[in-house]
């Protein structure tokens, strides 16, 4: 017992170890806002890159069926390098795995920049199968926050795209006008070496702060990037194949309509270029304000699974709102709901799948997660274009209606039938 009357026991439980822990935490704070700005870096010069391609390609004689598979082809390439990238992030550090995708972008812009061939545009897009830089991002960001405030960590993230997508596109469009595509591709080649130096500065070489011991010992076992079964390993925790279904069946829709924007906006709106990147700016603002001021305060009041419903079931209205829009005004109204459904959405399956996981394993499933993105980017435009041919915009917007309803209703029973259970 000492002076105060406490017990040796009592003392030994103090807050001695304070310090260590706040500067720990500012620690990974700095990290995570050093990752937010690569992440913002990244998207612009990505936008930048859509400024380029389209009309490069047409300058090389492509049709819309030949840059329709040059667009397949980057979906088909990022299909099956997203969940190895995202093991070989968890095998080898953040720090690896960030510089990798920067120096894959690099190389990227500096292939387009001297692509004077059809041949070349497809080569200059073999790079993209370590060009994962928003999966890695994720994957820090996972590691180095809280679980309850993973949500809305993540969700800041898709600030940083808005940010970027404003600010890639408009340069973009400016240093393609003033100065040409190989200038503006040598820009994005400039730039993303800048992340890279960004990278190797203040990234550390390992974003792991709670390994499991189990999957440490599983990994170490096994340390091929390529071994199948420790990625879909991931599968077999409770609550992963559920949600990851959910991802892939109300993602499918939506996604299948975001890939033909670039049709509807030129047949059915009939909108000019200049028109069509105010549009974009506009998705870009709506995306910054619904990520940065809006899914912070929702994932602190509700828990994921009601949101993740309440995703599913706004998804289903703005389905049904698009089935029947006649101009661009009305979709301008339809956009806010819409961006609010994809921006919660993504966040929270993300959010929980990441939380069902260990935290060495939290790469290998934004690499899953990312893949579902290339997944709709690789069969979106087929499925879009017929169904756009043969039935127009509205049997794009029904058939969002009816998945989602159909799988709101079903998460719903469900979650109402555990509730009884638990009651009883």
């Amino acid at each position: 017992m000492n002076s105060n009357g406490e017990t040796s026991e009592e003392t030994s439980k103090s807050p001695v170890s304070t310090p260590v822990d706040v500067a720990e935490q500012r620690k990974r704070t700095k990290v995570i806002s050093i990752v937010y700005i690569i992440a913002a870096l990244d998207i612009t010069w990505m936008f930048l890159q859509f400024s380029v391609t389209p009309y490069l390609a047409k300058k090389l004689g492509f049709d819309t069926l030949m840059f329709g598979y040059l667009q397949t082809t980057v979906g088909v390439i990022q299909l099956f390098g997203g969940p190895m990238f995202g093991r070989f992030a968890d095998l080898f550090g953040a720090r690896v795995a960030l510089s990798l995708a920067c120096s894959s972008t690099v190389v990227f812009f500096l292939l387009l920049a001297i692509a004077n061939h059809p041949a070349m545009l497809f080569i200059h897009k073999i790079p993209t199968v370590f060009m994962h830089v928003l999966p890695s991002t994720q994957m820090v960001v996972a590691d180095l926050s809280e679980p309850e405030k993973r949500a809305d960590a993540l969700a800041k993230l898709g600030l940083c795209f808005g940010i970027g997508m404003i600010a890639g596109s408009t340069l973009g469009g400016h240093l393609n006008t003033r100065y040409g595509e190989t200038f503006t591709a040598c820009f994005g080649a400039a730039g993303s070496a800048f992340s890279l130096l960004l990278v190797l500065k203040f990234i550390p070489k390992s974003t792991k702060v709670h390994p499991s011991k189990t999957n440490t010992d599983s990994q170490s076992k096994n340390k091929s990037v390529f071994s199948l079964g420790e990625i879909t390993r991931l599968m077999k925790f409770p609550g992963v194949t559920p949600t990851f279904l959910v991802k892939i069946i109300v993602g499918l829709p939506s996604g299948i309509f975001q890939v033909m924007f670039s049709i509807i906006a030129l047949e059915f709106f009939k909108l000019e270029p200049q028109q069509n990147g105010y549009l974009m700016a506009y998705f870009g603002i709506v995306q910054m304000v619904i990520q940065g001021g809006v899914i912070g305060p929702l994932t602190a009041r509700f828990s994921d699974k009601s949101l993740l419903l309440l995703s599913i079931g706004v998804s289903a209205l703005v389905g049904l709102a698009q089935a029947y829009m006649q101009n661009v005004f009305q979709f301008c109204i339809i956009v806010l709901p819409m961006m609010f459904s994809l921006s919660v959405f993504s966040v929270i399956t993300d959010s929980i799948l990441t939380k069902s996981v260990p935290s060495s394993d939290t790469g290998t499933m934004m690499g899953l997660c990312a893949s579902v993105q290339s997944l709709l980017r690789t069969v979106g435009p087929t499925i879009g274009g017929f169904l756009y041919v043969n039935y127009g915009i509205s049997s794009i917007g029904l058939i969002e209606f009816f998945v989602n309803s159909s799988v709101f209703v079903f998460m719903m029973q469900r979650h109402l039938s555990r509730t009884a259970e638990h009651r009883e």
